[in-house]
C-alpha cells in the first residue's frame, strides 16, 4: 500500500485537532450563570443553562452573563422636599432573570448597569425622597425604603431585573441642619419637663384645696353639731383629756365634766 495514503488519516486528525484549537467549538456555562448564542448577529430566542455548549465557528458567538444575586453599595445625593441636601448611602441586592438575560442582552447589553439600573435606581430615590421633609424623612426612614423597594421592582422587572432587596444605610445632612435638629429636640425635651413640672404643681395644689375643702366641710359639720348639742361639747372635752385633775381650783368652780350626765 502506497505510504501516502496510510499517512493521510493521520493529517487528517491532525488537521481536526487543530481546528478544533483554534476555532474552539465547545463553550462551558458555570455555575450561576446563563448563556447566550449569537448567529450571524442574530440572538437566539433562549438562554443556555451551566454545562457544556457547541457552536459553529466563524457563525455563531457565545456570551455568558452572571445570575446569581448581586450586591451593591452606593451613595447618592438628593433633595428632601424641604430643600436639604442629603446623602444617601444604601443597599441593593439583585438578579437577572436567567430566562431573560438574552432579551437583556439584545435590548440593552452587557453594560445594564450604567444603562438601566442606577439610573433607576438614583431617579427613584430622590423621587421618594423628594416627597418627605428632612427631619420627617429620619423617623419614616422604613416607610420611605419600603417605598423605594416597591417601586424598584415594578419598574426593573421590565428590564428583566429582579430587585429582591433595597436598604437605606445611612442618611447624612449638613452639619449646620443637624445641629438644628438637636437643638430643636433638646428644646422640645426641655419643654416637656417643664409641662411635666406644672402639671405636677397643679396636681399638688388641686389635692390641697380638696383637702382643705374637707377639713372646712368637717368643721362646720362638727360645729353645727356642738352647737345643738351640750352633751356632744362634754363629750368632746372627754375626748380629749389627758386623765390629770386640776391642781388648783378658784373660787367655787367646778370641774367642767359632769360625772353624773356621762353615765
Amino acid at each position: 500500500m502506497d505510504k501516502k495514503l496510510l499517512g493521510m488519516p493521520m493529517i487528517v486528525l491532525m488537521l481536526l485537532v487543530c481546528f478544533l484549537v483554534m476555532c474552539n467549538p465547545f463553550v462551558m456555562v458555570g455555575p450561576g450563570e446563563r448563556g447566550i448564542k449569537i448567529t450571524l448577529g442574530q440572538v437566539q430566542p433562549e438562554s443556555y443553562g451551566e454545562g457544556l455548549h457547541t457552536i459553529f465557528p466563524f457563525i455563531q458567538k457565545f456570551r455568558t452573563m452572571d445570575v446569581k444575586t448581586q450586591r451593591n453599595t452606593l451613595n447618592t445625593q438628593v433633595y428632601t422636599k424641604d430643600i436639604q441636601q442629603a446623602r444617601i448611602t444604601y443597599v441593593i441586592n439583585y438578579n437577572l432573570q436567567p430566562d431573560k438575560v438574552n432579551k437583556l442582552f439584545q435590548e440593552i447589553g452587557m453594560d445594564y448597569e450604567s444603562k438601566i439600573l442606577t439610573p433607576v435606581v438614583e431617579g427613584t430615590i430622590k423621587d421618594i425622597i423628594g416627597k418627605w421633609n428632612a427631619q420627617d424623612l429620619i423617623a419614616n426612614r422604613e416607610k420611605a425604603t419600603s417605598d423605594i423597594l416597591f417601586k424598584l421592582q415594578e419598574q426593573l422587572k421590565n428590564n428583566y431585573i429582579s430587585v429582591t432587596d433595597f436598604q437605606m444605610t445611612d442618611i447624612n445632612y449638613s452639619k449646620v441642619f443637624e445641629q438644628a435638629i438637636e437643638s430643636k429636640v433638646t428644646a422640645e425635651q426641655d419643654a416637656l419637663k417643664a409641662k411635666n413640672k406644672t402639671v405636677q404643681v397643679q396636681e399638688e395644689a388641686r389635692q390641697k384645696v380638696i383637702a382643705a375643702e374637707a377639713e372646712a366641710k368637717s368643721m362646720a359639720i362638727r360645729a353645727q353639731a356642738l352647737s345643738q348639742n351640750k352633751s356632744l361639747v362634754q363629750y368632746e372635752a372627754v375626748q380629749k383629756w389627758d386623765g390629770k385633775m386640776p391642781q388648783y381650783m378658784l373660787g367655787n368652780s367646778v370641774p367642767f365634766i359632769n360625772m353624773g350626765q356621762i353615765k
